[in-house]
């Protein structure tokens, strides 16, 4: 798309992250309108219009990802309608940004980014951690060699959510592993360059098939290893951490998945320990940023659909591993 015309974005669903995830940052990043939201619920659509500013009302999904003034559809319905109303906003021409996890499970993630490949549309997966400068400075530090020879990594992501909170329905694709532990596992690849393989994984259940919590133990390749835990239990502290140790140090990442509110890099080799804290726009601002210039054809956006296919196999192993099937099955 030419880089003097502003990138215009319709809304799937009135979602409570809509407003941190795209309404905000669009009016910080140049060149991106919000120009249209469509809701299952017109009145809630209406009101959330109003109260962000967004012009357009649309009926139905299928109105908005049809309207020929949109250029880009950002989906952050639940889980179990990615998929479907990715591929209808891709086949109805539009750029995507779909919210994490991408899809259901793997085989659906095949099926979109064979749709984004069919019809030259870009589909890219929002994990807006992986955009702000943090994530660079870890992947500098664990690729770099400070910390000798890679043996092990740890990521954890914990956030207490009430049991009438959507992600324990099964019939919306929800898990503690869909929602949260999907950053740490994400988070293995992104830092370390090495593909994760499920050896086991252990999960805490409420309602059928609905992991509160888990526990995946994973192999690296090249001898290294990895532990992922995520929790959303009513009772568990919030909090995300991203370990990596080798033969010569330890690197501690304190909130790496929102490191605009607050991040601690800390390292420790034979050389002492050293700590910093990465400054930086908002993730999701940062995120916004890099789906734009990926349109504009300036940079790339490494959350892609094949990543997300990638990142998919990955959650659909740790159920099988638990006992669970993949969600959407």
């Amino acid at each position: 798309m030419a880089s003097e015309k502003p990138l215009r974005f319709g809304v799937l669903g009135a979602a409570r992250i809509a407003p941190n995830a795209l309404l905000r940052p669009a009016r910080e990043v140049g060149g991106v309108e919000v120009a249209a939201i469509a809701a299952r619920n017109r009145r809630r659509a209406e009101e959330f219009a109003a109260r962000y500013e967004i012009p357009r009302v649309h009926s139905s999904y299928d109105d908005l990802i049809n309207d020929p003034d949109i250029d880009a559809v950002y989906n952050p319905l639940p889980n179990s309608h990615h998929c479907e109303w990715t591929i209808a906003a891709l086949r109805a021409g539009k750029h995507v940004l779909c919210e994490k996890p991408i899809a259901s499970n793997a085989s659906e993630a095949e099926r979109m980014a064979a749709v984004a490949r069919e019809t030259g549309r870009f589909l890219g997966e929002a994990f807006h951690y992986r955009y702000h400068p943090l994530a660079a400075r870890v992947r500098e530090i664990v690729r770099g060699g400070r910390l000798g020879r890679l043996r092990h990594l740890e990521g954890s992501f914990s956030v207490p959510l009430s049991p009438d909170n959507i992600r324990y329905d099964w019939n919306l694709a929800g898990g503690a592993t869909m929602d949260l532990g999907c950053y740490p596992l994400h988070m293995l690849r992104e830092f370390s360059g090495l593909a994760p393989r499920v050896v086991r994984a252990a999960a805490v259940t409420a309602s059928p098939h609905i992991d509160v919590s888990m526990e995946i133990e994973l192999e690296m390749g090249e001898g290294v290893t990895a532990r992922v835990t995520c929790s959303m239990a009513g009772d568990v502290r919030a909090g995300a951490s991203f370990i990596a140790r080798g033969d010569r140090g330890e690197l501690v990442v304190l909130n790496p998945v929102a490191a605009h509110i607050g991040n601690r890099i800390t390292l420790r080799t034979g050389d002492g320990e050293s700590a910093e804290s990465v400054a930086g726009e908002t993730t999701y601002a940062c995120q916004l940023r890099a789906f734009l210039a990926r349109l504009r054809g300036e940079d790339a956006f490494p959350t892609d659909a094949e990543q997300g296919v990638e990142n998919m196999r990955v959650i659909d192993q740790a159920y099988r591993a638990a006992g669970l099937p993949p969600r959407g099955t």
